[in-house]
């Protein structure tokens, strides 16, 4: 016998196994707490001054002559607000805390300053080294609050640009049963268009708002954790909508879904996803006063969306899913434009703008992959016919014609 040991034994367990796992971390941990403690760079920092970084995310005005700046210190150290200067003169003003704030640390400053509807206002922040940090306010214009009114406004907005649209949209299913096989892959087709455009759209949505996004929060990293976290998260639901098919078809139940409608859902997510980011877009340009901007985004978006209930009945179209499917996607693609009008009306950030937008635009990334996948398996050449590629670019047009509507 030989005394050679197999390749795939199985391996040992114990906690031994556990603790050679957390070592490493151990190690690292104390090196971190070492290099801290130690403080090795404390003569650089005493030989030049302080790297400050502080961004005013928004600026909002809760009633007639009060001013709140809500301030984030996006830069490596601690940094002071030391005075205010409104409009070149400076404001004495309260704030909720320290006037240190830490890295990361967010803080919000109260004056009182007799600012003027619609006018523009210029805020300057001086710290105690001397920097300045300055934010400029277009339109001066109460802030509404969470109440009824405000909430059943950014409710109304949302539904009129999100839910109605996307609802109106799914009724081309009744037209898209009653057509040929080709035609149906050339609407397939289509689909990859639409959505090709809102992929592009939903990236430059993405750059401009992490302009904005303080240095700290490390824009570039919130839009990797976005995209792949989409992809991943709608690469293993699909894997799951077909596994359940496969289970379903293989025990003679039926309990699984088919492919179309699996995409279909997904589909719905990854609009719902973008029409988060929309619905913030809406209630950021309302809540800043930007009336006629809110209107046209209502508008166009209204218009997109009309063509995205379009995309996610495509792939039943050789189908007969229950009605309560249609209800669940155009509520999983529709709601969360509420939800975004509601949360840009109110306290629009930044930072979390970026992350949705960078969420929707992976999640539309992967559905193009899957519907793509969905038109090679019943059509070998894919979109590459020469009435699939009319379908594509059709897409295209359609909503870059939808999209004039939008000024941003």
């Amino acid at each position: 016998m030989s005394d050679e040991r197999s390749d795939t034994a199985p391996p040992r367990g114990g906690p031994a196994r556990w603790i050679l796992g957390l070592f490493p971390l151990a190690l690292l941990a104390g090196l971190v707490a070492f290099f801290f403690g130690a403080d090795p760079t404390a003569p650089f920092r005493d030989a030049f001054p302080p790297v400050e970084d502080l961004t005013i995310e928004r600026v909002s005005f809760p009633e007639s002559g009060v001013m709140r700046v809500h301030v984030v210190n996006g830069g490596p150290e601690a940094a002071t607000i030391a005075q205010v200067i409104v409009d070149d003169a400076f404001w004495q003003f309260e704030m909720d805390g320290d006037p240190t704030l830490p890295r990361l640390a967010r803080a919000t400053l109260e004056l009182d300053y007799p600012w003027v509807e619609g006018e523009l206002h210029v805020i300057r922040l001086v710290t105690s080294t001397g920097l300045t940090f300055d934010h400029e306010v277009a339109v001066a214009t109460l802030s509404p609050r969470p109440n009824a009114l405000y909430l059943t406004t950014f409710g109304l907005l949302g539904l009129y640009a999100g839910v109605i649209p996307v609802l109106v949209g799914l009724l081309w299913y009744p037209f898209l049963r009653r057509i040929d096989r080709k035609w149906i892959h050339f609407y397939l087709s289509l689909t990859v268009g639409l959505l090709a455009f809102l992929v592009v759209d939903a990236f430059e949505d993405t750059l401009e708002a992490s302009a904005l996004v303080p240095e700290g929060f490390q824009a570039a990293g919130l839009i990797a954790v976005g995209v792949i976290g989409a992809v991943v998260g709608l690469r293993a639901l699909g894997n799951l909508g077909r596994g359940r098919d496969r289970a379903g078809s293989g025990d003679g139940r039926e309990g699984g879904t088919s492919p179309g409608l699996t995409v279909a859902y997904l589909i719905a997510i990854s609009i719902g996803l973008h029409n988060l980011g929309e619905g913030l877009a809406i209630g950021a340009a309302f809540s800043l006063g930007e009336i006629a901007l809110g209107s046209f985004l209502v508008i166009g978006f209204a218009l997109h969306n009309t063509t995205e209930g379009l995309a996610i009945v495509a792939p039943v179209a050789s189908k007969r899913p229950p009605l309560r499917h249609f209800a669940f996607m155009g509520g999983i693609a529709g709601l969360p434009t509420i939800l975004g009008a509601w949360a840009g009306g109110f306290s629009y950030s930044p930072t979390l703008a970026t992350f949705f937008l960078a969420l929707g635009a992976g999640a539309i990334l992967q559905v193009i992959v899957e519907v793509t996948r969905l038109i090679r398996k019943s059509w070998p050449e894919g979109l590459f016919t020469p009435l699939n590629a009319t379908g594509l670019l059709l897409g295209l047009l359609v909503m870059y014609g939808t999209a004039l509507m939008v000024t941003a």
